[in-house]
């Protein structure tokens, strides 16, 4: 998989060599590629950006610069921008975009080529969005300064979803979201007793039954007790419903 991200701070990606990320990259099973929206700007002071129409305070990035950086891309992988027909998912990080999910992280991963715009200062122009732009993604209700820690939140979700990137991928169907609206259990280590806190003693049972029957529990009272706007959605199976009310 190549994901392409245009931004104005390319040096902030360096944490993307490492941890899972890094291991994709060594692995070749992804590719990142940043391009410096400077390099697009419209005259020798490096402009990308411009006052709103309207007279609101705050700079709007530039569609000309975009435009220029969108078609590098499009160059890089073989295509010419002046065609129509196959173009990578694009994908501009905003908070004005849908909630990015797990579930739209299986669906990125299956991507061959992914194009992330990272918006900055008031955002991105409007014009260049509706004519490029696939889909608007947010990681919370909340602001940041741009939309790169967004884009590397995005790329090391993906990342981790890739064939052989995680040494065992049964680690990744355990996680938090990997059922829909259902948080993971609470998980323990060596030692056995910390400070007077043990492991419960169903994990040192070694009955696989009452084990997995312990983590539906513990998932789902988690669920219910830090997330019950997705407790409320969740469509529990029959099973499910015994173990709580027993």
């Amino acid at each position: 998989m190549r994901v392409d991200i245009i931004t104005l701070f390319p040096e902030m990606f360096s944490a993307l060599e490492i941890s899972i990320p890094g291991r994709a990259v060594k692995s070749g099973a992804l590719t990142v590629k940043c391009h410096g929206l400077r390099e697009f700007a419209i005259n020798k002071y490096g402009q990308v950006d411009d006052i709103p129409f309207g007279g609101e305070a705050g700079m709007v990035l530039r569609p000309e610069p975009l435009k220029g950086a969108y078609n590098r891309v499009l160059e890089e992988l073989g295509l010419q921008p002046q065609k129509l027909g196959f173009k990578p998912h694009t994908v501009h990080m905003s908070a004005q975009g849908k909630i990015f999910t797990q579930e739209r992280a299986k669906e990125l991963a299956k991507m061959e080529n992914l194009l992330i715009i990272c918006g900055h200062y008031k955002g991105i122009d409007q014009r260049f969005c509706e004519a490029y732009v696939d889909e608007e993604l947010s990681i919370g209700d909340y602001i940041l300064s741009g939309g790169e820690l967004p884009a590397m939140t995005v790329v090391d979700s993906i990342a981790r979803l890739l064939p052989g990137v995680l040494g065992d991928s049964a680690s990744a169907e355990t996680d938090s979201f990997f059922l829909p609206n259902r948080l993971g259990w609470p998980v323990y280590t060596r030692p056995q007793d910390f400070e007077g806190r043990t492991v419960p003693e169903v994990l040192l049972s070694g009955h696989h039954e009452n084990i997995r029957k312990w983590r539906i529990k513990a998932g789902l009272e988690l669920t219910r007790r830090n997330r019950p706007d997705l407790f409320r959605l969740l469509d529990l199976s029959v099973e499910e419903k015994r173990i709580l009310e027993d």
